[in-house]
């Protein structure tokens, strides 16, 4: 079982789900965090972290959410295969994320 950021972290990206990974699954695309499925140990620690409610253990995921699960491992592999590193440190989420934040009613 993985955990599974989604499409509420478009546009966000806030980081303090990065700060209580044990493992270091998160990686940084554009507009959003992904976790690595194949990394993450399902602790559970980045789901309370969340300000926008974007991360959901896979056997919770809402349906809505489904498709993260592939975008998620589908993102990680191709990260992983650029060379990036995961994303350990916290960053400020992007100039969109108050707005999103307010738009998901957060």
């Amino acid at each position: 079982m993985t955990h599974v950021v989604t499409s509420n972290c478009v546009e966000c990206k806030f980081t303090d789900c990065v700060l209580v990974c044990p493992v270091d699954c998160f990686y940084e695309i554009d507009k959003q965090l992904i976790i690595d499925p194949d990394e993450c140990i399902d602790c559970s620690a980045c789901v309370a972290e969340c300000p926008v409610e974007a991360i959901y253990a896979e056997d919770e995921l809402p349906d809505e959410f489904t498709a993260d699960i592939d975008f998620n491992a589908s993102e990680a592999e191709r990260v992983k295969d650029e060379g990036l590193p995961p994303i350990t440190d916290q960053k400020d989420p992007l100039p969109t994320a108050e707005a999103k934040k307010s738009k998901l009613g957060f």
